[in-house]
C-alpha cells in the first residue's frame, strides 16, 4: 500500500492578500473608467450598432458598481474562509462574519484612498458603501453555504 505525501496547504490568509494584491491592481489607473470604455464601447457597439452614448456610459457604470460589489464578495468569503480555519464550532459564528466584513470594509476605505492618489481615479465613500455590500453579501453566501454544507439548522 503506497501512501502519498500530503500536499502542503497555503495558508487561507495568503490567498486574501493575493485577493487584495487583485483589488490594488484593478484601482491603479490601467483600470480607470476612460481606459476601461476603450473596451466597453466597441464590444457593446459590436453587440448594437446604434447604442448611444449615455446608453454606453450606464452600462459601463453599472457594470463597475457590479465589479465593485462582486469583488469585494470574493474578499469577504476568502477572509470568512480564513477566520473558519480557526473557529469551532463549524459553522462560522455570527461575529467571524462579522470580522470578514469588517476586514473587506476597512480595506475598500483604503482602496479608496489609493485611487484618490492616482492620475485617474477618484475615492468615493458610495464605493467604500458598495463595496461593503458586497463584502455583505459574500460574508452571508458563504454562511449560506457552510450550512448548507454541514447541515446546521440555527444561526
Amino acid at each position: 500500500m503506497s501512501t502519498s505525501p500530503a500536499k502542503p496547504k497555503i495558508n487561507p490568509w495568503v490567498w486574501v492578500a493575493a485577493w487584495m494584491g487583485v483589488i490594488f491592481l484593478f484601482s491603479t489607473d490601467l483600470f480607470s473608467g476612460s481606459q476601461t470604455s476603450r473596451f466597453i464601447g466597441p464590444f457593446l457597439k459590436w453587440f448594437v450598432p446604434d447604442i448611444s452614448a449615455e446608453s454606453i456610459a450606464t452600462v459601463q457604470l453599472v457594470t463597475r458598481k457590479i465589479a465593485h460589489v462582486v469583488e469585494y464578495a470574493i474578499l469577504s468569503v476568502l477572509a470568512c474562509r480564513a477566520l473558519a480555519q480557526r473557529a469551532v464550532p463549524r459553522p462560522l459564528p455570527l461575529a467571524a462574519l462579522g470580522q470578514a466584513v469588517l476586514i473587506a470594509a476597512a480595506y475598500a476605505a483604503l482602496d479608496e484612498w489609493h485611487q484618490s492618489l492616482t492620475a485617474e481615479r477618484s475615492g468615493s465613500p458610495l464605493d467604500v458603501a458598495i463595496d461593503s455590500v458586497g463584502a455583505t453579501v459574500g460574508a452571508a453566501f458563504f454562511a449560506w453555504l457552510s450550512r448548507r454544507k454541514t447541515g446546521a439548522t440555527s444561526p
